[in-house]
């Protein structure tokens, strides 16, 4: 109304335009709104189009719709119903059925919740990056950091009981083999020292863990083996978890100078969240 108004006082459109920091296109449809309107042509507008001539008849998408059910492939509808093969496969896309695999059932994930101590650890691993100086997720610059590059990584090794959440941690030079057994070891021996007889071990479908040394070690310890299922992390949700809340309360908690001064910092977080 401001602008119609100035407009009324004798301002050039130009200078109107300039003043609310608008294109002087914008005024003049303002201005031709009131004279053909008054006050309720400059109330907002819809910008959706009066007509959707791309969108079929809700009829059509929904032949569409229960053809793909029945596993029909887009050419197909598309002979069919007598329509482009690109219109049909646009309307499977806004349908959310661009691929046939989204009509197959998402498989159940298994939720583990033992009752007794020992009948099931979660074990898991993450590369953390070693330190050489104060990183920019502290200090929020990353200047220099570039010249820092090359100082590789390091491996958070956890593994947690189901049932009780006790924790254990080690760092490791790497995800391979021999570093899993050796994590392996330490974890059962922990477990045991704190009155908790590791029966099972859950772990992904790293290649460490497929291994026959760690088969090996699994056997030596008595134990049982499951792995979760290919691509679904959420099975081993207890170890992801434990792992996200040990980087943001212990990795990124604090300044660390180097890679020694936070592996020193773990034992006493590990302790206060046991």
């Amino acid at each position: 109304m401001l602008m119609v108004e100035r407009l009324r006082d004798g301002w050039l459109v130009g200078a109107v335009a300039a003043s609310a920091g608008v294109t002087a296109k914008t005024v003049r449809k303002w201005r031709d709104r009131f004279a053909a309107e008054g006050e309720a042509g400059l109330r907002d507008r819809s910008a959706r189009p009066f007509r959707s001539p791309t969108r079929l008849p809700l009829d059509t998408t929904a032949q569409i719709e229960a053809l793909r059910r029945q596993r029909r492939s887009g050419p197909a509808i598309a002979r069919q119903l007598g329509l482009p093969v690109s219109t049909v496969g646009l309307e499977l896309r806004r349908l959310g059925l661009g691929r046939l695999r989204a009509l197959d059932p998402k498989p159940e994930i298994i939720r583990y919740e033992r009752e007794h101590p020992g009948e099931l650890i979660h074990i898991d691993s993450k590369k953390l990056g070693r330190i050489d100086g104060i990183g920019h997720r502290i200090t929020s610059d990353r200047t220099g950091q570039s010249s820092k590059r090359g100082t590789g990584w390091e491996y958070l090794h956890v593994a947690i009981d189901d049932a009780s959440r006790l924790a254990f941690t080690a760092m490791m030079p790497d995800e391979r083999k021999q570093s899993a057994v050796a994590f392996l070891d330490a974890a059962t021996a922990w477990f045991k020292a704190h009155g908790v007889i590791a029966q099972r071990v859950m772990t992904d479908n790293g290649s460490a863990y497929k291994s026959k040394a760690f088969a090996r070690a699994i056997a030596t310890h008595g134990l049982k083996h499951k792995r979760t299922r290919p691509y679904t992390p959420k099975t081993n949700g207890k170890a992801e978890r434990f792992i996200q809340t040990s980087i943001r309360e212990w990795a990124y908690a604090s300044p660390f100078s180097s890679s020694a001064d936070r592996t020193r910092a773990m034992r006493p977080w590990l302790h206060a969240y046991n």
